[in-house]
């Protein structure tokens, strides 16, 4: 959406706020030997407590508040209490959720307790990329420019980017125009960032695999070559200079 009034910035952020709030408390209360549906419930309990709703819950009817995916699980990972989180662990939660008719994102990727797996790397890498894509984007650039940015900075880390997932527009609804902000350049792709815009821009970088395969629970995306990711997201408003980070509050890069 483009942010035409006062109002719709307010909206904007109070939904933004929501989200990350969320998403800062459900990273500190991870623990091992927690089911991903402790964690999703806590985080439902936050979001319920802003007046949010779970976006995907509300326009995808997602059998959860949040994704939780962990391991080999790329993302909208189903949470269950049969799956019990473990020391190491690489887990990510994505937060989405709708205020007042505002709808907000974001997500991150983090190692759960001691880095016994090695995947901290990984991690970093994904955050300092979405760091400087972020800081990239401003009204008239391009789409693909930005992209083109993220594969090389993976490549230059050793990393793969996963191809069909990508980062979209977001506002009154979860997913609007832009409806693909890729992690690699689209030459196809002629379109540029907006000035007063808002978009969900978010890493997704893979040690082997280059796209997402959707599991038989038609929700939980594997890499295809297997391997692991770290997908880290803000939303933002782009501005003709440095972006607005609506999404702040969740310490991502803290």
């Amino acid at each position: 959406m483009s942010i035409t009034k006062e109002a719709e910035l307010v909206g904007m952020q109070a939904a933004s706020e929501a989200v990350a709030v969320t998403l800062r408390e459900m990273i500190n209360y991870a623990k091992p030997g927690m089911t991903t549906k402790e964690l999703d419930d806590f985080g439902g309990k936050i979001l319920n407590d802003f007046g949010a709703k779970s976006a995907p819950k509300v326009t995808y009817k997602f059998p959860g508040w949040t994704c939780i995916s962990v391991n080999h699980e790329f993302c909208h990972g189903i949470p269950s209490d049969k799956k019990i989180l473990q020391e190491g662990d690489l887990i990510n939660i994505d937060v989405s959720a709708e205020v007042g008719g505002f709808f907000s994102d974001n997500g991150c990727s983090f190692v759960l307790g001691n880095d016994i797996h090695q995947h901290q790397k990984l991690i970093d890498a994904s955050k300092d990329i979405l760091r400087k894509a972020i800081a990239n984007i401003k009204g008239g650039v391009k789409i693909s420019d930005v992209g083109f940015l993220m594969e090389t900075e993976a490549k230059k880390k050793g990393y793969k980017v996963i191809r069909n997932l990508t980062g979209h527009g977001v506002g009154k609804s979860l997913h609007e125009a832009p409806k693909e902000i890729p992690n690699y350049r689209d030459k196809y792709n002629t379109t540029r960032f907006r000035k007063n815009s808002i978009v969900a821009v978010e890493t997704f970088i893979s040690t082997v695999s280059t796209e997402a395969v959707t599991q038989k629970d038609g929700w939980t995306m594997v890499g295809n070559k297997g391997g692991f990711m770290a997908q880290h997201e803000h939303t933002i408003l782009i501005t003709d200079g440095k972006p607005i980070i609506l999404t702040e509050k969740n310490d991502l890069w803290n």
